[in-house]
């Protein structure tokens, strides 16, 4: 069939896995379209807040994330695996919903633009952190290191259709419209969570469990994935690597935020510069997650990939340093962007391959909700502290460079306790 072919030349699946790569392609591709025609959005709603208070926008969406952790971890000791997925993204269905009323009939209402602007942060977060979850779980460790980049360039695909969506339809069919068609996009990704679902138990039995089974609930406590972060130097070392560049990419947004403002005093310029900063990181993105990051797994191994994005970010930050100036920031900052979700996250999510199910889905949903978040709090109020004594963006580029160099130091190390544990789990 042309679609299998497709799936096995493109996507790099072999014979048995192309309708479950298709599907995974599909699933990533709804649900970031879904996000990206509400991101300009948001981004257009951030100055009604004011620049001041974006560190008190960032702190409210730590604190959501806070209140949301163990409410999530409670739904996953209690909910089946199959339906995890549709009741989590049943509920931020129905949060759209509301923002969709909301918006037709209080358009110009501050508090909704500010929760909104809270709500969208919490919403990719978690959204794309459930995803990988059940990636992880669909698809084996050595799956995973060919197929985790095809299947994240459904989601580049995704990112770049997205913004062009809502640059073609908002002034047709309004701020509610896009909010509904986003809405849409979201409730079309349950066949697809259904079809992996039923291809995994096909493929490796034990995922479409009964009810009176004990493994079709994953179990435990509403704050195991706190605790299982705390007691385990892997789990820490992966929130070491994404908590700096949380703290990391904070201080150059802010930094872009102010300098962007004074080059580009009018709101219609100032859009574009955004809007072709977003497509560039888009495009790049796909283009890494393609064809270069399981390229870099298969070539390197994934102690090898694991480097690549620090050594990316070292060197940006070394330019920035010697030159700080617009064009160079927007640059690096593009580049480092499509790193991290082209090249850097595929890596991460077959770090969690190998771990037990309730680290998949609890766990690893802390480090990248909450945990995540509590960087780019500290990051906003650090960079005002540090704005205040007097550092630039120069000095900011120095900071950060520094970053790089720990975060190389823990994901070598990363690297070398995934081959460990993996090695240990094909001798058992």
């Amino acid at each position: 069939m042309p679609i299998n072919r497709l799936t096995r030349n493109i996507l790099q699946a072999r014979p048995g896995e192309e309708r479950a790569v298709g599907l995974a392609f599909l699933y990533f591709f709804l649900l970031l379209c879904s996000y990206y025609l509400l991101r300009p959005l948001r981004d257009a709603m951030a100055p009604v807040a004011g620049f001041e208070n974006l560190a008190w926008l960032f702190t409210a969406t730590f604190v959501v994330m806070l209140v949301l952790a163990p409410l999530f971890g409670m739904l996953v000791s209690r909910v089946r695996k199959q339906f995890l997925l549709p009741v989590t993204y049943g509920f931020f269905a129905l949060n759209l919903l509301t923002f969709f009323l909301l918006f037709k009939f209080a358009p110009e209402s501050r508090w909704v633009a500010i929760a909104f602007f809270v709500w969208l942060s919490v919403f990719n977060m978690f959204v794309v952190s459930v995803f990988w979850s059940f990636m992880v779980d669909v698809f084996r460790d050595e799956e995973a290191k060919r197929l985790f980049g095809p299947i994240a360039a459904g989601g580049g695909t995704g990112a770049i259709i997205g913004p062009l969506l809502t640059q073609t339809l908002a002034e047709r069919i309004g701020v509610d419209g896009v909010v509904g068609l986003s809405l849409l996009l979201l409730l079309a990704t349950l066949p697809c969570i259904r079809g992996l679902a039923r291809w995994a138990e096909e493929r490796h039995g034990r995922f479409l469990l009964p009810p009176t089974d004990p493994e079709a609930r994953i179990g435990g406590s509403a704050l195991a994935g706190m605790r299982l972060v705390v007691k385990s130097p892997y789990l820490l070392g992966v929130f070491a690597i994404i908590g700096i560049g949380s703290v990391a990419g904070t201080f150059m947004y802010f930094e872009l935020q102010q300098i962007a403002a004074a080059a580009y005093p009018e709101i219609g310029a100032r859009t574009t510069f955004y809007a072709r900063l977003d497509v560039a990181v888009n495009v790049l993105t796909f283009l890494f997650q393609g064809f270069v990051a399981s390229w870099l797994i298969r070539r390197f191994e994934l102690g090898g990939a694991l480097l690549v994005l620090p050594a990316i970010a070292l060197a940006s930050f070394a330019w920035l340093a010697a030159m700080p100036q617009l064009m160079p920031l927007a640059i690096t900052q593009a580049i480092r962007r499509a790193g991290e979700f082209g090249i850097g996250r595929p890596c991460r999510e077959v770090l969690f391959t190998i771990v037990d199910p309730e680290t998949k889905y609890k766990a690893k949903n802390f480090i990248d909700t909450v945990m995540q978040r509590f960087g780019d709090m500290v990051g906003g109020w650090l960079h005002l502290l540090l704005s205040w004594a007097g550092v630039a963006l120069a000095g900011f580029a120095m900071l950060c460079g520094a970053g790089m160099l720990a975060v190389a130091f823990v994901a070598a190390w990363l690297g070398r306790e995934f081959a460990r544990r993996e090695e240990e789990q094909e001798t058992i």
